[in-house]
């Protein structure tokens, strides 16, 4: 195995493959789960969204959204189970990417959701954002690293008009640079976000960041599992770094799982979701 500067072991490979079975087929054994932990969180927010500021069809950003794993579970009310035996199922492991990408089609044709959302992918990989779109997962995608870029025109379009970013695990990798490059592309508009974020990487930089851009971020009280340590050297890695940091790993990672916590910012001028904390308990 080999581990990246934070500790975790690097799973770069399966996020550059041209369809999402080895994605699921890694990830199954660890038991990754963030996503169906975060869509209920993901659906209020969303709801909020579209009564308070009266927008029928939300656009929602997804920074590192790999094949579109939120939109499909958003859009279309899948499931991480269902998504593991769908592509970890072995009597399909021989069909071809467009036999895939045609029995994704048809899952997206079937389940329209009572009320709309589009979902644009920003991601680095190019090959997961092609099958997410030619899924239907996603309705755009931006393949952008705006850690280190600006975006060009046309991405700048493309991220115009975000009502809502959303995260699940990216934010340690990437910063609040990119998110104010998406903040910058929207003309003085401020989308609401949400990021779950592993606790190993601190939150800091990017609520100052934010904050200076006119938000305030509240935390979600409750710690989410993300997935179980790939070894146990990648767990003492991570203990290691977590320590140096002052995270108290003590009843949660050191148990075994890496966890993450809720973060939800929203311009200043508008009230924040503290129900989140209640409702969803």
């Amino acid at each position: 195995m080999q581990f990246d500067a934070t500790g975790k072991v690097t799973l770069d490979h399966i996020y550059s493959q041209p369809d999402p079975r080895t994605y699921f087929r890694v990830l199954r054994p660890l038991g990754y789960c963030v996503p169906q932990q975060a869509k209920p969180y993901f659906a209020k927010f969303i709801q909020e969204y579209r009564e308070s500021r009266q927008v029928a069809v939300p656009k929602v950003l997804d920074i590192g959204c790999s094949y579109g794993i939120n939109a499909a579970l958003l859009k279309y009310d899948a499931t991480m189970d269902e998504l593991y035996a769908r592509y970890g199922n072995p009597e399909h492991e021989a069909d071809s990417r467009d036999v895939l990408l045609a029995r994704d089609r048809e899952l997206s044709r079937s389940r329209r959701p009572a009320q709309g959302i589009r979902f644009t992918g920003l991601d680095a990989s190019s090959s997961a954002l092609s099958y997410a779109l030619e899924a239907g997962f996603l309705d755009d995608a931006v393949n952008a690293d705006l850690e280190n870029n600006e975006p060009t025109p046309h991405q700048r379009d493309q991220l115009a008009g975000t009502d809502l970013v959303i995260s699940t695990g990216c934010i340690g990798y990437v910063t609040e640079r990119t998110l104010a490059r998406v903040v910058e592309a929207q003309g003085g508009r401020r989308p609401w976000m949400a990021h779950f974020v592993l606790r190993m990487f601190p939150f800091d930089p990017v609520e100052r960041a934010l904050a200076g851009l006119g938000y305030r971020t509240v935390r979600v009280e409750e710690v989410f599992k993300q997935r179980q340590f790939a070894s146990p050297q990648e767990q003492a890695l991570v203990l290691d770094s977590m320590s140096a940091a002052g995270v108290d790993a003590r009843g949660l990672e050191a148990e075994g799982w890496l966890y993450a916590q809720l973060h939800l910012s929203q311009p200043d001028d508008t009230q924040h979701s503290d129900e989140l904390n209640r409702e969803q308990k």
